[in-house]
């Protein structure tokens, strides 16, 4: 029966972020900085919203494209902090996390031979979704680029069967930003380009040296991107799975005939939890942006005087140094790692290959298991001559 299955999903694998986590679990006395999840409990007072939500008996469907109150929040935040302008009752979507936004996105606007340009190395998650859609990725090499789209860069690869390009800024897993200069000089570039932008902008809460630009700020693109965020790292609500979509009218209304026959709607519970969140919990993301910037500094610090190339982030939580290996793969050094020093750190080339040679590290992790795995990663180096 196996011959029955959809024939693109047979040439789908596990994330390698997953594949490598799962593959060094449980394993003792094993330092993990591989998962991109903040350390810090919900805030209280946003789960107290969400019991407050099962006690009231909030638990029934909500409007396909969420609460009007939530989309309310969303659609006043926004507009605060970064410049938006959307309509609540028909321009925002409230999906299952930033995934299911992406999912749908894709899903509205792909078909058979169309293509999406992706700045490698990149989160592993577009992938899939753009070959289940029966679309193709092209991977563009940014790693002499400080890991950032470029006009130029665009321009060498832009064909006529470019349909999206896709901005995953602050990014997974370099955590390189773009400038407010740097987003000006492609909005310039990109305004007269008749091709989707999907503005993966889950990040945008946590950038360091300078506050987070969105793409759809720029009055000429408006009409062309779609922009994703959600409350999953904003405010330490992973497992709580509430997104949403910004976009223009005529495409969010295509948009939610997708997302209505996958999901309905998503948790009502959730829904009222990411109220509370978006309206009343800006002090909790700048309590742990401030944890994760300090993080950010002791660790950048470590692994400079380690002698590892790399460039300082500007947003998300993830440091991406380069390793001068030569024979063996990046997959490969990870494996070492696990056996020989104790410390997992997700390969690069889990974010395609032009992620080979680097290592992913993330910071969301106590000051305590940071110091040791640091430890653990300057003893190895000091060991091994293929580094």
């Amino acid at each position: 029966m196996k011959h029955l299955i959809n024939p693109r999903l047979q040439e789908i694998e596990i994330s390698g972020i997953r594949k490598f986590f799962n593959m060094v679990s449980g394993k003792e006395d094993m330092i993990s900085l591989t998962i991109g999840q903040p350390d810090f409990p919900t805030p209280d007072h946003i789960k107290e919203a969400g019991k407050r939500a099962i006690t009231e008996n909030h638990t029934t469907y909500t409007h396909n494209a969420g609460m009007l109150p939530l989309r309310e929040a969303i659609s006043s935040f926004v507009e605060q902090k970064y410049n938006l302008s959307y309509e609540p009752r028909d321009e925002i979507i409230v999906t299952v996390g930033a995934s299911q936004a992406i999912d749908i996105t894709f899903r509205t606007i792909l078909t058979p031979g169309d293509e999406v340009l992706l700045p490698a190395p990149v989160y592993p998650g577009y992938e899939p979704l753009i070959r289940l859609a029966g679309a193709t990725p092209v991977f563009v090499d940014t790693t002499n680029h400080q890991f950032k789209w470029t006009p130029e860069l665009l321009d060498e690869h832009i064909t006529d069967k470019t349909k999206c390009i896709v901005f995953p800024y602050p990014s997974n897993p370099t955590g390189a930003t773009l400038s407010q200069q740097e987003m000006e000089h492609l909005a310039a570039y990109l305004n007269d380009k008749q091709l989707f932008l999907l503005s993966d902008e889950i990040y945008s809460e946590l950038t360091y040296e300078e506050d987070h630009t969105s793409l759809a700020s720029f009055e000429d693109l408006r009409d062309k991107a779609i922009v994703i965020n959600g409350v999953s790292k904003s405010h330490s609500m992973t497992g709580w799975r509430i997104g949403y979509v910004l976009a223009p009218r005529w495409f969010a209304q295509q948009l939610l005939k997708v997302h209505q026959y996958n999901v309905s709607c998503p948790s009502s519970v959730s829904q009222h939890a990411a109220l509370e969140a978006i309206a009343y919990g800006r002090k909790d993301t700048l309590e742990m942006k401030e944890a994760y910037q300090q993080r950010l500094d002791y660790v950048y610090d470590r692994l400079q005087q380690m002698g590892l190339e790399l460039d300082k982030p500007g947003g998300a939580f993830y440091l991406f140094p380069k390793f001068p290996i030569n024979d063996i793969t990046s997959f490969d050094l990870g494996l070492d790692l696990v056996e020989q020093a104790g410390l997992a750190l997700v390969p690069g080339d889990a974010f395609s290959d032009y992620g080979q040679g680097y290592m992913r590290i993330s910071y969301a992790y106590d000051m305590d298991t940071l110091k040791e795995g640091m430890d653990r990663l300057e003893s190895y180096l000091k060991k091994h001559p293929l580094i």
